[in-house]
């Protein structure tokens, strides 16, 4: 069994292992966000990394972290709080990689759970020598509320494209 694979089945395998590795790390954001792991969250980011919610910039992982750490976030936690990513389409392309997928804030309110937000994520990520392997460089998340920009962001990411601005 010494026998070396070939050099496109090594590159598919890569290929596959980045996908995974990405969707993985993408997967961990809601369990860390709704369970108040502020560090986690933060850690998901590069350091000069971009969180662009719609009524929210966030710059580098402090202030991520600090979104986390805020009584807004503490209360939506109390109250019973999921934020769900949907499944990621990814496109890698060396040390850098596009992924997009829906997501949802289902909030638990009057003894119900009521969806707060659907919205369009997309996702810029690179490559790191630490775990999870890949780290946030961008991420953009539009509200699905008719405004063309949030299928844009979609159907864009599906392509491989980078999310403008």
């Amino acid at each position: 069994m010494s026998e070396r694979l070939p050099d496109d089945v090594e590159a598919r395998l890569r290929r596959l292992e980045d996908e995974r590795d990405i969707a993985r790390m993408m997967a961990s954001y809601g369990p860390l966000v709704d369970g108040g792991d502020a560090d986690g969250v933060a850690a998901l980011w590069a350091p000069d990394g971009v969180y662009d919610i719609d009524e929210l910039f966030l710059a580098g992982r402090e202030q991520i972290g600090a979104m986390v750490r805020s009584a807004a976030h503490r209360g939506w936690i109390r109250q019973g709080c999921a934020h769900v990513v949907g499944p990621p389409h990814i496109t890698v392309d060396g040390d850098e990689a596009v992924a997009v997928c829906h997501s949802l804030m289902v909030v638990h309110e009057e003894g119900r759970y009521v969806v707060r937000r659907a919205t369009a994520n997309h996702w810029r990520l690179r490559r790191t020598d630490s775990a999870p392997g890949w780290e946030v460089v961008t991420r953009t998340n539009r509200v699905l509320d008719g405004r063309p920009e949030s299928p844009a962001l979609l159907a864009g990411g599906v392509r491989g494209e980078r999310a403008q601005g």
